[in-house]
């Protein structure tokens, strides 16, 4: 836009001078050429009484203290610079004074009556240099007055341009800031007043989306918390059940779902900048693994599990990695058959974080996209994969839908490391 601008401006300027100066240029050089040109007719009027009085001294000495000067008498006497008689001279010999185009110059004849040597003619000569004398500087003067204007305008358009183009650009910084999730970023309604309004409808929807995202967060919140009474009541009934592994598997299942219960209203109520934190993907993939691996011997499910057996520290809530876990896993056995298997690997990622892998031995994926949102292959929400994607997005990683070498689905989980 500022080059845009500059580029208007020397195009409307350049056009200005033009139409100012050339015709300035053009009148300069006439009036140069008028000014010689009357200067020598001045120089030959003034020998007009000499060459009438007759006197011959007088006017060779006369004739000797001009320049460019002849006088032709009756008779074919000349008197001054030698030069020939013109059609010019000839013509005011009947009477008639001119000024007439010659080679090299112009020249000026005037005609004289009377006086002892009868009808005479006074020839100045004006040179080509004398009629555009001081044009080539007057010409230089309008060309630099033209550079400074040009460079003045430039330069007074370019700072013009410079403080529109900062405050578009911060105008377009805050909408960046908005799409990052920082919505506490309001652009300054400053400038003119198409800037204005552009920042202030801006501000006006940030605020909005603001509200409606709180309206959502609120929602979410009330809907998981009215999970909590058919938690409560299940958690009764496991209660009176009798003491048995099987009750125990099913007192775990019912703790971790009011885990994520509770997490799903805590993170509904917190923002973005709220939500950093960390944990150790080691400890995190280890337990819930453990957990379902009971599961997965009651189903008769091999489980096969590389695990580095190490601190992996994640930029992720350890609430968030094991909702990520539990969705991952969940999907192995909600959409393969009993006795499928399944591998589940965790090593280190070159940079920091931690790569999870989850592979199975299922039939792999059914539809083009299931990483997207609501969908599913199955009877599922479809909304597990997604879950996994924007917590891996959320640390700084990535996640990676393929087919296994069996043919069963595999699923890669980058997650970046903790933000310092």
């Amino acid at each position: 836009m500022r080059r845009r601008l500059l580029l208007l401006v020397a195009s409307t300027v350049s056009l200005a001078l033009v139409a100012f100066l050339v015709p300035l240029a053009l009148l300069t050089r006439t009036l140069a050429a008028d000014r010689a040109t009357a200067d020598a007719l001045v120089r030959a009027q003034s020998l007009v009484p000499v060459v009438a009085s007759g006197d011959q001294d007088s006017l060779e000495l006369a004739v000797q203290q001009t320049h460019n000067m002849t006088i032709f008498l009756t008779g074919g006497t000349r008197l001054g610079t030698p030069v020939p008689k013109s059609n010019a001279v000839r013509l005011a010999f009947t009477g008639k004074s001119l000024t007439a185009r010659a080679p090299g110059g112009r020249e000026i004849v005037v005609a004289v009556e009377g006086g002892s040597t009868g009808r005479a003619v006074i020839r100045a000569f004006v040179t080509d240099a004398d009629l555009t004398n001081g044009v080539g500087r007057a010409w230089l003067i309008l060309g630099l007055v033209g550079v400074g204007l040009l460079a003045i305008s430039l330069l007074v358009a370019d700072r013009l341009a410079r403080a529109q183009v900062r405050l578009i650009g911060g105008v377009a910084q805050v909408s960046h800031e908005l799409a990052a999730g920082d919505l506490s970023a309001r652009a300054p309604a400053a400038g003119p007043d198409e800037i204005r309004e552009v920042a202030t409808a801006l501000n006006r929807l940030a605020g909005r989306i603001r509200v409606l995202l709180a309206q959502e967060r609120e929602a979410v919140a009330d809907l998981s918390h009215q999970l909590r009474t058919p938690l409560t009541v299940l958690r009764l009934e496991v209660d009176a059940l009798p003491d048995s592994e099987q009750t125990e598997r099913v007192n775990a299942a019912l703790e971790s779902t009011e885990r994520m219960v509770t997490q799903v209203i805590k993170e509904a109520r917190r923002s973005r900048q709220d939500s950093k934190g960390e944990c150790d993907a080691y400890r995190v993939v280890s337990e819930r693994l453990a957990h379902w691996s009971m599961l997965a011997r009651d189903q008769e499910r091999p489980v096969t599990d590389k695990i580095v057996a190490a601190p992996l520290p994640i930029g992720l809530p350890e609430q968030a990695m094991l909702i990520c876990v539990d969705a991952l896993l969940e999907n192995v056995f909600a959409h393969t058959r009993e006795g499928t298997g399944f591998d589940v690997r965790l090593r280190h990622r070159q940079g920091g974080g931690a790569v999870l892998e989850v592979t199975d031995q299922g039939p792999g994926f059914a539809q083009d996209d299931p990483g997207r949102r609501g969908v599913s292959g199955g009877s599922s929400t479809g909304l597990g994969l997604d879950i996994v994607r924007r917590a891996a997005e959320r640390s700084g990683g990535s996640l990676e839908l393929s087919s296994a070498a069996g043919g069963g689905a595999r699923v890669v989980v980058e997650l970046g490391p903790p933000s310092r």
